[in-house]
């Protein structure tokens, strides 16, 4: 997960009709679709024939997002609970904590679907969450996905030539938005990485609005304190992504507010787009519609299966995650809720 900590400062705006709707949600999900694996973390402990627990920095103790923490599997850190205000039973927590383990001074937690489960095209994934210690700069979450398939005769396939999917990053330091995107390459390679070889495109999610704002939000307001509606840590909020054959549309709350095409031309027809980016209006809101991230003929990354990950983590670098660098003052414990995560294939 690499947050992409500020878009491009303003966007074209102009109304169109494109027939990508909001979609109600009745039941456990939306008409038209039917649930094929969930987790409502009624359990005491998190469901390991679901999910694994993903340890330690990452690869050379990094995980890529230039992070300080530990991840552990202690119930310190990752836990299910019960008596959260409005929670629909018990629900999963992720705990950022600031003490010494190990070889860090932050611990956090880490569940993946890996080897477990994994979805793609044709498929609604979607949790209800509330960030609710992620406050200062520096804290941050994520519900996300990353490729569960390989190119044929490859042990692996790189970052980002197999790409990602960021259905929820929410940072303390942007308090009032949620950021939904995607990471891709420009070219293959051969399957090797290149760190000029990233393509990512990224819309932010006001909670006040409802919508996508003219101007990317930067850093500021944070800590949120009292009772504020429009910070994402305040609220339980439904994160979702529903994946296409031709592209992915990113959801908070039922609200549609990113809609990325997979083919050049696809969101603009008739226009070489060139990974082209617009706010439109859709049905009286301002969404970003965006394309294109196939660009090579080798492996296109998002006609495959992702499977899921949540989790927690501590800023140790103000370019590249979680919202900046830590700051002195963030307060620790720090903890995540997850009321349930859930995948429905579209009938």
């Amino acid at each position: 997960m690499r947050i992409l900590l500020l878009l491009p400062a303003a966007f074209l705006y102009f109304a169109c009709s494109d027939p990508q709707k909001d979609t109600p949600v009745t039941g456990l999900v939306p008409d038209g679709y039917t649930l094929v694996w969930q987790d409502e973390f009624s359990g005491s402990e998190p469901d390991l024939s679901k999910w694994s627990y993903e340890t330690g920095t990452g690869v050379n103790g990094d995980f890529g997002t230039g992070q300080l923490d530990r991840a552990t599997s202690r119930p310190e850190n990752i836990s299910v609970l019960t008596g959260i205000s409005g929670a629909d039973g018990g629900c999963l927590a992720i705990t950022l904590r600031k003490e010494v383990y190990l070889d860090r001074t932050y611990t956090s937690g880490r569940l993946t679907t890996s080897g477990k489960g994994a979805w793609g095209p044709g498929y609604r994934i979607e949790a209800r969450i509330k960030p609710d210690g992620i406050r200062y700069k520096g804290q941050g979450f994520a519900f996300w996905m990353m490729p569960a398939e390989k190119p044929p005769g490859q042990p692996a396939v790189m970052w980002p030539q197999g790409g990602e999917v960021d259905i929820m990053e929410y940072v303390g330091s942007i308090p009032f938005h949620n950021l939904g995107s995607v990471h891709y390459a420009w070219q293959y390679l051969e399957n090797q990485y290149a760190d000029w070889n990233h393509g990512h495109q990224g819309a932010y999610f006001s909670f006040s609005s409802g919508d996508v704002p003219v101007t990317a939000p930067g850093w500021g307001g944070y800590p949120v304190t009292g009772e504020n509606a429009s910070a994402g840590s305040q609220g339980w909020h439904r994160y979702a992504v529903d994946w296409f054959a031709d592209r992915m549309e990113f959801l908070v709350d039922e609200k549609v507010y990113h809609i990325h095409w997979f083919e050049d031309g696809s969101g603009f027809p008739g226009k070489d787009g060139q990974d082209k980016t617009e706010l439109k209006t859709v049905s009286g809101r301002r969404i970003l519609v965006s394309e294109y991230s196939h660009h090579f003929a080798e492996w296109k990354p998002f006609a495959h299966t992702f499977y899921l990950i949540l989790s927690a983590g501590v800023g140790g670098s103000d370019q590249k995650t979680y919202g900046g660098a830590i700051t002195a003052d963030a307060v620790f414990p720090a903890s995540v809720y997850v009321d349930w995560v859930r995948v429905a294939k579209r009938n």
